[in-house]
């Protein structure tokens, strides 16, 4: 099977074909697939789905991918390597895509139980099919600012995505079903790096329940204490810089907020069985999997 890798931190393509563009083939890299036009199927692991006109995939590095076109199909693949996380490093050249890293992270982290298309708004269908042709057209013309452009067309969609990620059930841990239940775990997902934020007291202003009865209520919705479902997806968090970038231990404690190496050493073990650092050899030697970093 081919294997295809990225060695720049993100790259746009656009294709028209009346056969599938490539075989199957397993990528080193994250990847939203669009559909501008045409029908046909997307062979997603062990999934198949049908595609058509204004549909959006997420592919995952690792997973096996190809189409069967029925129907003259227009793609756009959007393609990012570990560099989404390194953004967020100090002095990178690329920091100004921080934020765009974190939504794409928010994604990465709740979209994986929901399959398939990720666009659950018909609203906004017609603005990110606007945006993909506004994408297309700046990408191919060297402007000045085009890339400071494309960043922010680029960023505007992930956003988008974002929202609709959000608007599905995020846990499947989660037993409650009301609409507040989903904006609490939302809510700790997207401010996991700020822990002012995620404190007893804030929760529960934000979302008018008693203090005293926050941690309950979010027990109940997650099976863990309110630290303990925050450490828990931290290091989740953890886990997707040590498969996906070469980030010092170093940066990923400030990032996180772990006291220091120790602290974060203790912990990943606690949970994992293994080091951080063992734990990232075991993953790239399972995987053959290297962060690309030039470009």
């Amino acid at each position: 099977m081919q294997v295809i890798n990225l060695y720049k931190p993100f790259d746009i393509i656009y294709v028209e074909e009346e056969v599938c563009p490539m075989g199957q083939h397993r990528n080193n890299f994250f990847e939203l697939v669009y559909i501008l036009k045409g029908t046909g199927t997307l062979h997603h692991n062990q999934h198949v789905y049908d595609y058509t006109e204004e549909n959006l995939f997420l592919m995952m590095p690792q997973n096996t991918v190809h189409t069967r076109v029925s129907t003259r199909t227009a793609f756009v693949f959007i393609r990012f390597n570990g560099i989404y996380l390194e953004a967020q490093r100090a002095g990178n050249p690329h920091s100004n895509l921080g934020d765009w890293a974190r939504k794409l992270e928010y994604i990465f982290h709740n979209n994986h139980h929901y399959p398939g298309c990720i666009l659950q708004n018909r609203d906004d269908k017609p603005v990110v099919r606007a945006l993909m042709n506004a994408l297309i057209l700046e990408y191919s013309r060297e402007q000045s600012m085009r890339n400071e452009v494309v960043q922010q067309l680029v960023n505007t969609i992930i956003t988008i995505v974002a929202r609709n990620v959000s608007l599905m059930q995020p846990e499947p841990a989660v037993t409650g079903n009301s609409e507040v239940s989903n904006e609490i775990i939302s809510y700790i997902h997207q401010n996991i790096y700020y822990p002012e934020m995620l404190k007893a007291e804030k929760l529960a202003a934000k979302f008018n329940i008693s203090q005293n009865y926050i941690g309950e209520y979010i027990k109940k919705l997650t099976g863990n204490t309110i630290q303990r479902y925050i450490t828990n997806y931290k290091l989740k968090l953890v886990e997707t810089r040590l498969q996906y970038s070469d980030m010092r231990m170093s940066e990923i404690v400030e990032e996180l907020g772990f006291t220091d190496e120790s602290h974060l050493n203790k912990t990943f073990k606690k949970y994992n069985g293994i080091n951080p650092t063992e734990y990232r050899k075991k993953m790239w030697a399972e995987k053959n999997y290297q962060p690309g970093m030039s470009g």
